[in-house]
C-alpha cells in the first residue's frame, strides 16, 4: 500500500500520512503532487502525453507528466521518478528545476492539494520516449502554440494553472 504525507495549509508536513488516493481529507489537510514539464533545448518544444481512455477523470486529455509525492519522498525526487516511470526519460542531469507551486481546495471532494511545478530542459527525441501504457496512450513533442490550442479547447489538464511555464514567464 502506498502512502502520502499530509500537509497543512502552509505546506508544512503534519507528521501524519494517508493512503494514496483515499479521498477523505479533513478541512485544512493537503497532499502534495508534482508536474514535470520537459522542454527540448534545441527547438523549445515540449513533451506532452495523452491520458489513456480508461482514466476515470480527463480520459484522452493532454498533459505533462506528474503524480503524487509518496510519504518521505521530496518533491524533486517525486517529479524525476514520475518522469522516468511515465516517459522513460531520465531528466536528473538536465538544466532547470522547481518553478512554482499552487494550491487547490476541494472540500466537497475531500481532496485538497498543493502542486509543485518543475521545468527541465535537455535534449531528447521520439526514440527516447517510452510511455507507461497504464498512464498514456500517445505523445507529442509540441510547440507552445499547440499546447495553448489544447488549453483553449479545454483538453489540456491543468493548463490555466501552469500556462506561464509555456509562455516562458515565471509565476
Amino acid at each position: 500500500m502506498e502512502y502520502w504525507d499530509i500537509y497543512d495549509v502552509n505546506k508544512q508536513k503534519t507528521g501524519r500520512t494517508m493512503v494514496r488516493n483515499d479521498w477523505n481529507m479533513k478541512p485544512g489537510d493537503y497532499h502534495l503532487t508534482v508536474l514535470g514539464v520537459l522542454k527540448r533545448k534545441s527547438d523549445g518544444r515540449y513533451l506532452i502525453t495523452q491520458r489513456v481512455e480508461t482514466k476515470s477523470w480527463a480520459a484522452g486529455w493532454w498533459e505533462v507528466t506528474g503524480g503524487g509525492v509518496m510519504a518521505g519522498e521530496s518533491s524533486k525526487e517525486a517529479v524525476l521518478r514520475e518522469i522516468r516511470e511515465e516517459t522513460g526519460i531520465d531528466a536528473s542531469g538536465w538544466d532547470g528545476g522547481y518553478r512554482f507551486s499552487y494550491r487547490r481546495d476541494n472540500p466537497e471532494e475531500k481532496d485538497n492539494y498543493f502542486v509543485d511545478i518543475y521545468c527541465f530542459e535537455g535534449e531528447f527525441d521520439e526514440s527516447d520516449v517510452h510511455l507507461q501504457e497504464a498512464e498514456a496512450q500517445a505523445f507529442q513533442i509540441a510547440d507552445a502554440d499547440t499546447i495553448a490550442g489544447f488549453g483553449a479547447e479545454g483538453i489540456f489538464l491543468h493548463y490555466d494553472s501552469i500556462r506561464q511555464v509555456f509562455d516562458g514567464a515565471d509565476a
